[in-house]
């Protein structure tokens, strides 16, 4: 008892001590921070900073908060992962006085670079691509998490839409339908044949960007239903290159072209292209009808809700005699991020409509032709062997160039806005090279009389921006291509 009194005593004297005694009356006055990066991807991290003001001896440290991912006590911020921009407040608060605190806002974008592989194709076991840059995209049934990632779909810069085939797509994605409530079918001519089928609705994500409910096509083969119009197949001496994944020589093609739409203005008119069809139940209508824009299938890139005004599409250079494979980077937004700035690429500017819309002009031996980049063909296909001097040769029931030497030809590239680039190029002997083992060639080419189509042997070692019509650029409105 008496040491508990004395205890007590004790602790009040302790107490009027320190009630008499001076303090060292520390105040913390404000605080003030920044992160490292003002504008990140989705899920990257950034290094925020606070500092603490007062007087006295304060206490410097702060506590984090975010309004979106994580943030560590030591203010390193983890993005959120998003497929749109997103607008994200950090705040520290002084511990000692959380009165003062101090905000920093971080934009997110979604990230937009795609892996790209050029390899030997979907089914390397039964047959083997040449010169096809492939990407993964997922598709889904819209406003759904049933979706499906599919790979090795094609990368073309010469043209627009998405394009599956439906002996590769699982999903039950909803039918698109014409404005007299009829399924809506399309036929799309390449250079070497056509695909035919409906046109669906679909999410489609690539990378960290989205597309909500965009029409796509669902390729279909010739004894499919519905049945092939003739005025489909009868423009082209090809095949349906639906008929397989062999006979596309890939899963599907994501068009990133030059354009927003695949067929455009020349199929909302009185007398529409034939690429959109009527399909109920009696069968297709004989010939294409008019589709407004908002049907068509689109360029998929003009649907995201950030980097939509083109892509760029990087390959490393290649050797003479080619490589296994390669792998490179498809890009999406021309300007809108820090890894798509256009630096140093001349700009050439192609016509938006028009017999030559999209195409440059290539000049050769004095001649010019028309000439387009399309990284959808798997060589460089250019005039004929009676006006290239070159030697051809029959590979598979196709014409090829086939020089006993490599031969090194120029060319010069020019755009509407009299911007001109000289083209320096090599083709080698196609029984050659894919005889070789190697897949990825900068040399192979092919005849195609009276122009130039720069395939993918024109890309390597290439950083090729597509900037779509009627979309803003740090260069201007496209469309343009520029390297």
């Amino acid at each position: 008892m008496t040491r508990r009194v004395a205890t007590l005593l004790i602790a009040g004297t302790i107490l009027l001590a320190a009630g008499c005694g001076s303090s060292n009356n520390s105040t913390v006055t404000g605080v003030t921070m920044s992160c490292t990066a003002s504008t990140i991807q989705s899920g990257q991290l950034d290094q925020c900073n606070a500092t603490v003001a007062g007087t006295g001896t304060f206490t410097t440290t702060v506590t984090w908060k975010t309004t979106a991912g994580s943030i560590s006590t030591a203010g390193l911020l983890t993005a959120p992962v998003t497929t749109s921009p997103e607008m994200v407040t950090v705040t520290a608060t002084s511990t000692q006085n959380t009165s003062k605190s101090a905000t920093a806002t971080v934009t997110v974008n979604p990230v937009n670079l795609q892996p790209v592989t050029v390899d030997a194709g979907p089914q390397p076991q039964t047959f083997t691509t040449v010169n096809e840059a492939f990407v993964s995209v997922t598709v889904c049934v819209p406003g759904t998490t049933t979706c499906q990632t599919i790979d090795h779909v094609l990368v073309d810069t010469g043209s627009s839409g998405l394009r599956l085939l439906s002996s590769v797509l699982t999903l039950p994605l909803p039918q698109q339908n014409s404005s007299s409530g009829d399924p809506l079918d399309e036929c799309l001519v390449f250079l070497d044949g056509y695909v035919w089928g409906p046109v669906a609705l679909a999410d489609i994500s690539i990378t960290g960007e989205k597309a909500s409910s965009t029409p796509v096509q669902v390729i279909i083969p010739s004894n499919g239903s519905p049945a092939v119009p003739g005025s489909c197949s009868s423009q082209t001496v090809g095949p349906n290159e639906g008929d397989s994944v062999a006979a596309l020589g890939a899963n599907g093609i994501l068009g990133v072209g030059l354009f927003q739409q695949d067929c455009g203005v020349g199929c909302t008119g009185q007398n529409p292209a034939d690429v959109y069809y009527s399909c109920p139940a009696s069968g297709c209508s004989q010939n294409g009808i008019a589709v407004a824009l908002a049907q068509q299938v689109p360029n998929p890139v003009t649907m995201f809700s950030l980097d939509n005004n083109g892509v760029l599409l990087y390959l490393p250079s290649v050797p003479l005699g080619g490589v296994p494979a390669v792998n490179g980077s498809l890009i999406f937004g021309v300007g809108t991020q820090s890894n798509n700035t256009m630096q140093s690429a001349t700009v050439y500017t192609v016509p938006d409509s028009g017999a030559n819309a999209g195409d440059l002009t290539t000049t050769f031996n004095g001649v010019a032709y028309p000439g387009f980049l399309d990284s959808g063909s798997n060589g460089i296909f250019f005039l004929d062997g009676a006006t290239t001097g070159i030697a051809t040769c029959n590979i598979g029931g196709s014409q090829w160039y086939c020089p006993a030497s490599p031969a090194n030809l120029t060319a010069t590239n020019q755009g509407t806005n009299g911007n001109q680039g000289v083209v320096n190029f090599t083709i080698q002997n196609a029984a050659t090279l894919l005889n070789s083992g190697n897949v990825a060639f900068s040399t192979l080419g092919a005849p195609l009389p009276g122009s130039f189509d720069w395939g993918l042997g024109f890309f390597y070692g290439k950083t090729v921006f597509t900037a779509i019509e009627n979309m803003n650029t740090p260069a201007g409105m496209g469309p343009y291509v520029a390297y």
